[in-house]
């Protein structure tokens, strides 16, 4: 009996050594400086979470001025993460994507109106059943003026709903791509389960709320 709790003992020990190990690094990330990405011919990118990548890339791929949206991994403390790893929630990873948009006619705010339209803004750690940190909501920024933009339309969410708002706002620091075949899974996949039940629906639901950032094709 004392040897089981002896063992039992050391197991504790590491697992909780390696969860401070965690969170130490995990809050390094979050107190960390921002990392502002430059323009690249005329084009300047932007970094959210909100739940399963697929979903978020297709709504931001219907936005005016968005050329291109790209599934990946942000926010955690670990380097190169998988879709695997990250699914366990030990990297601090969350599904993210990247949004390549020209700032001439979509603006990092208008940006940041479509993030908090397409989501469930106070469900935390997941959206709709995608649930566990993974799927937490998180909005990058890379600047103070972004991080402000942020901030007061979280606070103006938070006092128009009279709730609590789940997004976490994180100082950008790497966005790592996910593997290929994620990429535009919603539209090459249209009849698949879960994007004819989950991801469509969360699409179109967004569409009815923001129909002025549209692009033609999108309506």
């Amino acid at each position: 009996m004392n040897k089981i709790i002896s063992t039992l003992a050391v197991i504790l020990l590491f697992s909780c050594q390696n969860n401070a190990q965690s969170n130490t690094a995990q809050k390094a990330v979050i107190n960390a400086e921002p990392v502002e990405v430059p323009l690249e011919n005329g084009k300047a990118r932007a970094y959210f979470a909100s739940g399963c990548f697929w979903c978020v890339e297709a709504i931001y791929e219907s936005v005016k001025g968005v050329e291109e949206s790209i599934s990946g991994y942000a926010g955690g403390h670990t380097d190169n993460p998988t879709y695997e790893l990250s699914n366990t929630g030990a990297t601090g990873h969350a599904e993210a994507v990247e949004i390549i948009y020209d700032p001439n006619v979509v603006s990092f705010s208008t940006l940041v109106d479509v993030y908090f339209a397409s989501q469930n803004p106070t469900q935390v750690n997941g959206q709709g059943p995608d649930r566990g940190s993974q799927y937490r909501s998180i909005i990058f920024y890379q600047n103070e003026n972004q991080k402000t933009i942020i901030e007061e339309k979280k606070l103006a969410l938070a006092k128009k709903l009279n709730a609590k708002i789940a997004a976490e706002v994180y100082p950008f620091q790497k966005f790592w791509v996910a593997e290929d075949y994620h990429q535009d899974y919603e539209k090459l996949h249209p009849n698949q389960g879960y994007i004819r039940n989950v991801s469509i629906p969360r699409l179109q639901r967004f569409k009815s709320k923001m129909p002025e950032v549209l692009k033609e094709n999108s309506h």
